[in-house]
């Protein structure tokens, strides 16, 4: 009788064990997917702030944006390095990227500038968003 109890508490303590491990596994690759979502995000923000301020291609090539508004309306499906070809491995995530004018400061100190969105979205949906300004030096 002491034997059969003893399997009986050894074989709850093993599954409780396991569901736990179970969980854990499902949900590791969620910190892997937004992780590389957030360095192609950074990527692209810092290639769109290394640009000067202004635009003057509109949607254009991505390897004729050489201005921070070019930028804007940018989607790629699967990430891209700056020469506009693929990243087979990354393929799966989509990039968005906005650019917005406005105005950093108050008058008479004002300085034109272009808030530059960039959205990430990775293959289980969740999105990730990074912003920067670049701003019209006088």
């Amino acid at each position: 009788m002491e034997l059969i109890v003893t399997i009986v508490v050894i074989a709850a303590a093993v599954s409780a064990v396991l569901a736990i491990v179970s969980a854990t596994a499902a949900h590791s690759a969620d910190n892997l997917l937004q992780a590389q979502g957030v360095v192609i995000g950074e990527s692209y923000l810092n290639e769109i702030l290394s640009k000067p301020y202004g635009t003057d291609c509109g949607p254009c090539a991505r390897a004729l944006m050489d201005e921070a508004g070019d930028y804007n309306g940018l989607r790629d499906v699967g990430a891209h390095d700056q020469t506009g070809t693929a990243v087979p491995q990354l393929g799966a995530y989509t990039v968005a990227v906005g650019v917005t004018n406005s105005t950093l400061g108050a008058p008479p100190a004002a300085v034109p500038a272009e808030l530059i969105t960039v959205t990430v979205t990775a293959p289980n949906g969740q999105s990730i968003v990074l912003s920067g300004y670049r701003m019209q030096y006088p």
